[in-house]
């Protein structure tokens, strides 16, 4: 491995601040953001910082309808690939909370 390879493997993330991005790509972060709560809220995923699996199905069912609402939102300006994944990611997260809540 060379000093350029080591030097690109040990860049620090880049930060971004926030309140410079439009509206349109907060509504990305927070699909983003509030898909990785519903997995854990559905006790599909540990908690951050524990080992611990916790379920609240009222905060999933919350943080989904949020997502398919953003989702709607964005779709008139995504590439068709993009509407697919995020379609595909609103599917999948309910199903999943069907899957987990049916009695």
């Amino acid at each position: 491995m060379s000093e350029r390879d080591d030097a690109t493997d040990n860049r620090q993330p880049e930060m971004v601040n926030i309140a410079s991005l439009d509206v349109y790509s907060l509504l990305s972060l927070f699909v983003g953001l509030l898909a990785e709560k519903v997995w854990q809220t559905m006790g599909l995923r540990t908690k951050p910082g524990t080992d611990k699996v916790e379920t609240d199905f009222d905060q999933a069912r919350v943080a989904i309808d949020a997502v398919d609402f953003f989702v709607e939102k964005l779709k008139p300006r995504l590439p068709d690939d993009e509407k697919r994944r995020l379609e595909g990611l609103v599917a999948d997260l309910k199903l999943n909370y069907v899957r987990l809540t049916k009695t």
